[in-house]
């Protein structure tokens, strides 16, 4: 049996970034459909490499712990305090 651990520690950043696009679109690169076992287990996988590769600080992904994470409202409005999300032009209005 292969070493989990290990497996996520050697996983290029390439495979991380197919395996959650497969987990986000529900279909492998070749356009084949994952099965539910596939979906499951490679919802596993990504969430393990956040948690060991990744310094996530982001509302709802995984943290070093393997928690998520989970912002308080005033957390959240914080961290866009200032961002616009639109910008219109003078002569547009």
């Amino acid at each position: 049996m292969t070493d989990i651990n290990k497996m996520i520690d050697e996983m290029p950043d390439e495979v991380y970034a197919r395996l959650l696009s497969a987990v986000e679109l529900g279909k492998w690169e070749d356009g084949s459909v994952l099965s539910a076992e596939q979906r499951d287990s490679t919802q596993q996988l990504v969430m393990l490499f956040q948690a060991r590769r990744l310094n996530q600080t982001d509302h709802f992904t995984i943290n070093r712990q393997g928690g998520v994470n989970e912002l308080s409202k005033a957390e959240l409005k914080r961290q866009f305090k200032g961002e616009n999300i639109a910008a219109f032009k003078e002569d547009e209005l």
